[in-house]
Parts: C-alpha cells; structure tokens; sequence
C-alpha cells in the first residue's frame, strides 16, 4: 500500500530577506562614495538613509511574506539593488551640477518616485489576487494602450521636449502615457495570443520548410506595425515604436513557436523604418547621427555631439572606471536620464557596467522562469511579455549610448531620472510578483 507524505514548500522568504540586505547595502555604499567624493559625507545622515533602506526593505519583505508568500524571493532584491544604484548615480549628478552653477533636486525627486512605484507595487500585490482577471479586459487595455500611446499628438495637451513628442501635461508635470501604454498593450497580447495561438500557429502555407501565417490572419500585426511607425513618423519616438513591435513579435513567437513570425515581423519593422527615413527628415538625421557619428560635420552641428560625449566618457572609464564622484558625467547631456548608462560607464567602468547589466539578466531570467512555471496559457504569455518589455528597454537604451543602434530617447528601468518609467517598471514588478506566486503556489490536491 503506498503512502503519501506531506512536503513542505519552501517559499524562500528567508532568502530573500538576506539579498534584501545585500541590496540595502550595495544601495547605502554607493550613496556613501558619492557623499565621500563630493565631500558632503556625514555618518548622521548617511545612517538614516541607511535606517530608511532598511525600513523600505523590510516592509516589502513583510508585504510579500503577507500577501504573495509564493512570489519569487530574487525579483524585488535584484530591483532594488539596480535602484539604489541609480538614485546614488542621481544625486551624483545634483553635486556635479551644483559645482557647475545649476541648483537641481533630481535625486530628492526620484528617491519620492521610487517609494510611491513601490507602494504601487505593493498595492498590486494586495489588491490583485488572481492575475487571470486581467484577461477579462483584454480589449479595454488594447484601446488603452492605443490611447495612451497617441495622447501626446492631441494639440494642447502633448508637448514636444528634446525633439520628441512624447510627454503630456497634467498639473503642471510632465507624463509620458507610453511607459504605460506598454504594460496595457502586454495584457492586450497576451489575452488576444491565447485566444487565437491554434489559428496562428497551425494555419498557413509552408513554404522554404517554414509555415508562414496567412494574409487574413496578419491583420493584429499589421495594426502593431502601423501603430509603431505612427509613433516613429508623428512623435519622433524611435524608441517607443521598437520597443511596442518587439513585444508583440517576441510573444507571437512565443504563443506560436514559429519562427516565421518573427521573420516576418522584422522585414515589416525594416521596410517602415527605412522608409520613414526616406520620407521623413527628423527621422532621417537620428540614422545620420548614428552612422555618421564621428564625422565632423555631423558632430559640428550637433546631431551625435551627445552620442560623441557619451562614448569617450565611457572610454576614460576603462576598465575599472574613475570612481563614483570622481568622473566627469556631467560633460554629456542629460547625465541623470538618458545618458546614465554613460555616467555610469565612466564611474564603474566596463567591470562595474557589466555587473549593473548582469542585475538586468537575472531579472529578466527570473519573468521567465514565472512564465515557465505558470500553469495558464495567459499567464505564461503575461509573464514572458512583462520580461521582453525590460529586456527589450534595456537593449535599445544601452544599444544606442554604445551605438550599436541608432540613439532613442527611453529611460532605463530602475536607474534614469523619470517618474513615468519609474512608476511603470514597478508597476510590471508587481505583476511579476503576483504571477510568480501562483505559479510556485503548490495545488492543493483532493481525493
């Protein structure tokens, strides 16, 4: 007669509780190099920002021991470690700017975005507990994608800053609707994906030994394609428009496992974007900046002066970098935001950029495993889509400061300057936590 014994779960609270703390730490020694460097360092202060990490950490802990005790324990670790990074990186730049002559609080004003993106994601932790109502609104967070990605082309309300149109006004402050118009249209795929994957993936005719979709059924990637290059034309968004296709194509692939699809979806990609910057100027300079970077005219007239800047900032860097405090980010524009990938570069060198970018990986690795181990078709898609739009993010924003490919103006998640992307990317961690729960949630098993 076989017998069944219990197995206790782990759930691996323990073990995040201790990389929580190597997060703090990491998060308070790059505040105190930058305090050091900058000679304002004073232990007094530098404890209660370290009391307040602690604080921060712990009822996160305790939030997700609470809520989600299941949830991957390497996530939120990772994700605070890439943040202390970058607010230590913030606050670097206000002194350098300071010494400069140029007053700014960037660093007070993203340590305020950072906790209310993580009550954020504590409130969906709390207040979603079952992801698979999100499929429900598969339609209604497609048309909210739509909108939000087109809200700054309405006159009035979108401004154009830096050349591109992509913020609106509310209150007085500066919002860019497409950092959520993405996890909207994530949701939007992944509900349409696991309705229509058969059609997809079994339809279709075989040609060179690859199924290649029918014309009827390239109608959604069609519509992603037109939505990406009115992005790229209207709102000078490279960007944005790489960003949005790429998710949609990578979770076809995964919905599909066709490889065809992704074949199709890049030669569709390459036609717009070459044609765009045929037809259209502004489109057509930011390739010029990127091909022709180092040309002296090019440079002269300022189209690749910041790509330029980044570079050599990034080469005086070497290997081990100059030092947090000790470099000179500032010479390149918008240091905090855009170019932070450079600033930081110089200051950690190709050692210290790399263990940054490894921090990305395993977040990354860790939305695919949740998407493996989920036993629901849309959660698998849900999960996968949130990974591809970081890993994604992070390559077009590190690919262009290293010119790889042509510069585009997104944030990289966790460490730039920006409310907006600060609010979403924990937004997303959110999701990932609740998704991660239920899929190392053991099942309960009846007779």
């Amino acid at each position: 007669m076989a017998t069944v014994t219990d197995v206790q779960v782990r759930t691996g609270r323990r073990g995040e509780l201790a990389l929580l703390g190597l997060a703090v730490a990491v998060a308070v020694l790059a505040r105190g190099l930058v305090d050091y460097h900058a000679d304002f360092l004073e232990l007094d202060e530098l404890a209660i920002y370290a009391a307040g990490w602690t604080v921060v950490a712990l009822v996160i802990h305790l939030a997700i021991r609470r809520w989600a005790p299941f949830a991957d324990p390497v996530l939120v670790p990772a994700v605070l470690a890439l943040n202390g990074i970058g607010l230590a990186m913030i606050r670097r730049m206000d002194f350098a700017y300071a010494d400069r002559g140029r007053d700014t609080n960037f660093g007070e004003i993203q340590t305020l975005w950072t906790l209310l993106g993580i009550g954020l994601a504590l409130l969906v932790i709390l207040l979603l507990r079952d992801y698979r109502l999100l499929r429900r609104f598969t339609y209604t967070a497609g048309l909210l994608g739509l909108v939000g990605l087109l809200l700054p082309l309405v006159p009035g309300l979108g401004s154009q800053i830096n050349g591109a149109r992509i913020w609106i006004s509310v209150f007085g402050k500066s919002l860019q609707p497409g950092e959520f118009a993405k996890i909207a249209f994530v949701v939007f795929f992944a509900g349409y994906l696991v309705s229509n994957r058969d059609t997809l993936a079994l339809a279709g005719p075989k040609i060179l030994g690859m199924r290649f979709p029918r014309p009827r059924d390239m109608g959604p990637l069609a519509l992603v394609w037109a939505a990406a290059m009115l992005v790229q034309i209207y709102e000078r968004d490279l960007g944005t428009s790489l960003l949005l296709f790429g998710i949609f194509v990578a979770m076809l692939y995964v919905a599909t496992e066709r490889l065809s699809w992704v074949i199709v979806g890049l030669g569709m990609f390459a036609v717009g974007a070459v044609l765009a910057g045929t037809l259209f100027s502004h489109v057509g300079s930011r390739y010029t900046a990127w091909l022709h970077a180092l040309d002296a005219d090019v440079y002269s007239s300022g189209a690749s002066e910041q790509l330029v800047r980044g570079l050599f900032g990034m080469a005086s860097g070497g290997l081990f970098g100059t030092g947090l405090g000790e470099g000179r980010p500032d010479l390149v524009p918008y240091a905090e935001s855009d170019f932070i990938v450079a600033s930081l570069g110089e200051e950690l060198g190709l050692t210290g950029l790399m263990a940054i970018l490894t921090l990305y990986v395993i977040i990354v690795q860790r939305a695919m495993r949740t998407a493996i181990g989920v036993r629901h078709g849309f959660g698998k898609l849900l999960a996968a889509g949130l990974g591809f739009a970081i890993a994604l993010q992070v390559f077009i924003v590190v690919g262009g400061v290293t010119r790889v490919i042509p510069l585009t103006g997104l944030t990289t998640p966790f460490l730039a300057y920006g409310g907006s992307s600060m609010l979403a990317n924990w937004l997303i961690v959110g999701l990932l936590l609740r998704i991660s729960d239920q899929a190392r949630r053991p099942e309960v098993m009846t007779p």
